[in-house]
């Protein structure tokens, strides 16, 4: 066994097989694989291994639809079959809900070149004669779609990799991961020591336990899940053709041919946790007992919509382990705090995600960062906040819930509350609704009355209406937000000026008092993310960034050392924060500091140490609102002594609490972008309007990257856009992120952000379009319908930020 690799990938399931494929497709010959056992031992081999394109999320769709390309080409390659079967899928809608999100599917898959179509009922009951059609409001088609064979698919990765120089090793057990002083590791088995700089863990179920091996926690825990397959029946046997399989989600099970029978899987509300104090070392290729009266509820639904399998007998039931993160999202990426060890656990539809998987795991340790902005998949989205309890309540409801849709803007209650600030109970008693941003809970909008929950749709909700009243009062008046779950830094010392200037791609500011906009540059020159630097002493700044991607910055952070005698520490549990907007913030606050706010004293952009109602807070004149209005931070400890001060000066001018729903449309009505949304790895500097802040005179984090990029032109431009009034009215909708725009019939784009704009009149969206600028009509697929919308030539609040600066 070699005792130097570039990468050891731990674990010999179809993830950890394809990503060292991946990693020798792009170029490293050099990497090993290891497994306690036989190849597929876990989950790989008894998965159902079903095979579709399309998700909610684009760039998972993207992900999908290369996993299913694939498979054909691997066979073609490697000479080892993958048992690809490709009958087609068909999607059913029994509801206007599941209409709408299948109607959206198939208007992405139009835009972004994929096989996904709606048919008649006439068209699927001749593709599968089996599936009773009634009560079915539409049907959508994936010709691609079917399954592989699970383990056909793990060994044709297995043999590409061979074949390109890699080394698997099986029963070969990893009892140590020792990093070193120059940050590579030492793996250790019984077969001897492997050096390597990166370690990927791919340990499937028990990704816990290799984890461990390093110190490092992660938010995961199996289930059982059961599938039978029926005995021979006669009109699958009759058939001229390989049946079309079956998602018929509503009814909450899944549904496809398996030799001359059907194979029928559930996710039922009575689930089963498995191995909650960690998984079993000698577990390999077994199984559970048949426990067929969990999913009685499902086989009824399965039975209802295809008469027939009530009627077969059950050849075969398979009870296995599946292990889920607490979004049911693979747990991907360089754990931020230590070099060398990536992570890819937790994975679910293994078989429609493994190539696009192994693909991006590569990317990202070859070159630095994938193709696609992968948030959604990043383990740095959950931290020490995801306690076992809440990753538990939240695997029960999203295993329970694995079929229902994940709708725009929806907030689920499991696990919660992790994180409060003092006046969370203070908050909820005002009426407030909650979300969960970073682990922290934080006012969505406020309720008339306490107790109040959101309902959930693709139309406008219950939220829609309170919403536009907080909007209208801060416009009219003024509002107080809670921005307690922003990201919060203090970089000190001698060195704080170059450090922050060797970062950041703006110039820090050089006057104590002022602040600055400034992007973070990406390994490919996209837009990493988006502060505020504030210069608070000669040697002191203030930083301010998104709370939900703060343990995806470390990454960034660490790539520039920190000059002797300075430090850099984050400050967002320690501090809170506020701000107050409106056009009367500023008589609001006056009325509370002897500190003059006045424009001359306080202009736009400017911070000052001041005391307002008795708390010491730092005052920056900025607002994510686009309103005159001041950020108001302070320390934990006196949050609810501010919040009350600032509750009893709004009653006299009017103001009142306002929550990020309306911040969201404030924003947009602004035509402000934000990160994870307008701002991300995937968009260049030029394309998202902050070129002008990449300062070029100067050194800073990837400045090459960005110098690459911005000399070439912008591939599309993200814009702001006018839905037409008509159009809205009829849905009852406003777009919300994600939906394709057309122009002529073409597609030249999609929305990132949707809001409806209360104090304009105006349901608005951002996107990024390519061939269309201001005043062109388009279409702008919400609901998976066309809406005629228009592209605007400037924000219709404060186009020229005379009441931002007033």
């Amino acid at each position: 066994m070699r005792t130097e690799a570039q990468a050891v990938v731990i674990g010999g399931g179809v993830i950890g097989c394809s990503i060292l494929y991946h990693l020798t497709k792009l170029g490293w010959s050099d990497v090993i694989l290891l497994e306690r056992d036989e190849l597929t031992s876990g989950s790989t081999w008894h998965a159902a291994a079903n095979i579709h394109g399309l998700h909610d999320s684009t760039n998972i769709s993207r992900i999908q639809h290369y996993t299913m390309t694939l498979y054909n080409e691997l066979e073609d390659e490697t000479g080892q079959s993958c048992g690809v079967f490709q009958p087609g899928s068909l999607y059913l809608a029994q509801t206007e809900e599941r209409e709408h999100q299948l109607r959206l599917q198939a208007a992405k898959a139009k835009l972004y070149g994929m096989n996904f179509y709606e048919i008649s009922i006439e068209e699927a009951q001749r593709l599968n004669p089996m599936v009773n059609y009634d009560g079915i409001r539409c049907v959508m088609y994936e010709p691609d779609g079917g399954n592989v064979d699970p383990s056909g698919v793990t060994n044709a990765y297995a043999v590409g990799a061979r074949q390109r120089g890699a080394d698997i090793h099986r029963f070969t057990p990893v009892t140590a991961t020792d990093q070193q002083d120059d940050g590579t590791w030492i793996v250790r088995t019984p077969k001897g020591d492997i050096q390597t700089p990166w370690v990927v863990n791919a340990a499937g179920l028990w990704g816990r336990e290799v984890a461990k091996l390093a110190g490092i926690e992660l938010p995961l825990q199996p289930t059982e899940h059961q599938y039978f397959v029926t005995e021979t029946m006669a009109d699958v046997e009759g058939a001229d053709r390989r049946l079309p399989s079956v998602s018929d989600r509503d009814g909450e099970y899944y549904l496809r041919q398996e030799g001359q029978g059907l194979l029928v899987g559930a996710y039922e509300k009575n689930m089963k946790f498995w191995a909650e104090e960690g998984t079993p070392l000698d577990f390999a290729h077994d199984l559970f007992p048949d426990d067929l009266e969990r999913i009685e509820e499902n086989m009824m639904n399965a039975i209802e919509r295809v008469p027939a399998v009530g009627e077969a007998g059950i050849k075969r039931v398979i009870n296995g382990p599946m292990i889920w993160s607490p979004d049911a999202n693979v747990l991907m990426g360089p754990v931020p705090e230590m070099d060398g060890y990536f992570c890819c656990n937790g994975i679910i539809p293994g078989f429609s995600q493994s190539g696009g998987m192994g693909l991006m795991a590569a990317q990202w340790i070859i070159e630095g960062e994938t193709q696609y902005d992968m948030f959604a998949w990043d383990m740095a989205r959950f931290d020490g906040w995801a306690t076992k309890e809440f990753t538990k309540a939240r695997v029960q409801d999203q295993y329970a819930h694995r079929f229902a849709i994940h709708f725009p803007n929806e907030e689920r209650s499991a696990g919660r509350p992790a994180r409060v600030r003092p006046i969370y109970e203070i908050q909820r008693d005002m009426g407030a609704v909650f979300g969960l941003n970073a682990g922290w809970e934080h006012p969505l909008w406020y309720a008339d009355t306490p107790g109040a929950t959101d309902t959930n749709g693709f139309i406008r909700q219950n939220w829609w209406e309170p919403v536009g009243k907080e909007c209208r009062m801060l416009r009219d008046r003024a509002g107080i937000i809670d921005i307690s779950n922003f990201a919060k830094y203090r970089c000190k010392g001698p060195g704080a000026a170059d450090w922050l200037n060797a970062v950041f791609a703006n110039n820090m500011p050089k006057t104590v008092g002022r602040s600055c906009l400034t992007p973070l540059i990406s390994k490919r020159g996209g837009i990493a993310g988006d502060f505020t630097v504030t210069r608070v002493a000669e040697d002191e700044f203030w930083v301010i960034g998104s709370g939900l991607a703060e343990r995806y910055h470390k990454r960034f952070f660490k790539q520039v050392p920190l000059p002797a005698g300075t430090t850099w520490e984050s400050q967002t549990e320690a501090m809170c924060g506020f701000n107050v907007a409106g056009p009367k913030s500023r008589e609001m606050l006056q009325r509370m500091t002897n500190a003059s706010l006045a424009t001359a004293d306080f202009p736009f952009m400017r911070s000052a140490m001041i005391e307002l109602g008795g708390v010491e807070v730092l005052a920056l004149r900025v607002s994510f609102t686009g309103d005159l209005g001041w950020e108001l931070h302070c320390k934990t400890e006196d949050q609810a002594q501010l919040y009350a001060a600032l509750l009893e000066a709004g009653k006299e001018v009017g103001a009142g609490p306002v929550g990020s729903r309306a911040l969201m449309s404030l924003r947009v009505e602004k035509g402000y972008g934000s990160w994870s949304r307008e701002y991300s790895p995937e968009y260049y500097p030029q394309e998202v309007g902050l070129d002008r802040l990449c300062k070029t005179q100067k050194d800073f984090l990837n400045k090459q990257a960005a110098l690459e990029v911005m000399a070439k032109p912008a591939r599309e431009q993200l814009v702001l856009l006018q839905l037409d009034e008509a159009s809205v009215t009829a849905s009852n909708a406003d777009a919300t992120g994600g939906e394709p725009i057309f122009k002529d019939g073409k597609g030249i784009g999609r929305v990132t952000s949707g809001a409806y704009g209360y104090t304009v009149g105006m349901s608005l969206a951002l996107g990024f379009v390519k061939d269309a600028g201001p005043g062109d009509e388009v279409e702008i697929m919400v609901l998976g319908q066309p809406h005629r919308a228009k592209i605007l030539p400037a924000p219709p609040f404060d186009a020229d930020g005379s009441i931002l600066r007033a």
